[in-house]
């Protein structure tokens, strides 16, 4: 499968995942202005993981289309992955903070703390990607 074909079944994917966020929202019986505040961080979650994947999908097929050396793709791809992770932790802030504690307490811990730790190793990686051997291309 070429580069190209790839994101844009990626592109396709983050879509539809849009869409379903939609959907949740269209089919739950209060306005997201009653919702809790777990519920409307899960959603925000829900968008983001979709957002994100759109756009480093069309900045891929974007530098695809400016036709720079394959090796400088693969770091500058990196670059954006860290630039926009950095910009979606500053923006979110701790959701422990903005969850009330009465209701992190329904929030399974075990896929908590691991979902903090298997996003941080892809950001290490990241990192170690721009900066030294720029051959984490599985990641695009």
């Amino acid at each position: 499968m070429q580069p190209g074909d790839a994101l844009n079944v990626v592109a396709q994917v983050a879509v539809t995942l849009a869409g379903f966020a939609g959907i949740v929202v269209v089919f739950r019986p209060e306005s997201v202005h009653q919702w809790s505040a777990l519920d409307k961080f899960r959603l925000r979650l829900l968008l983001i993981n979709s957002a994100l994947p759109l756009g480093y999908a069309l900045f891929g097929i974007l530098l695809l289309s400016l036709d720079p050396p394959p090796a400088a793709i693969w770091r500058w791809c990196s670059g954006f992955t860290i630039a926009t992770q950095l910009v979606f932790i500053t923006t979110i802030g701790g959701p422990r903070r903005s969850i009330p504690p009465a209701e992190f307490q329904s929030v399974s811990k075990v896929m908590f703390y691991s979902a903090l730790v298997v996003s941080s190793i892809a950001m290490a990686l990241q990192v170690i990607n721009v900066a030294f051997w720029n051959r984490f291309w599985p990641f695009f």
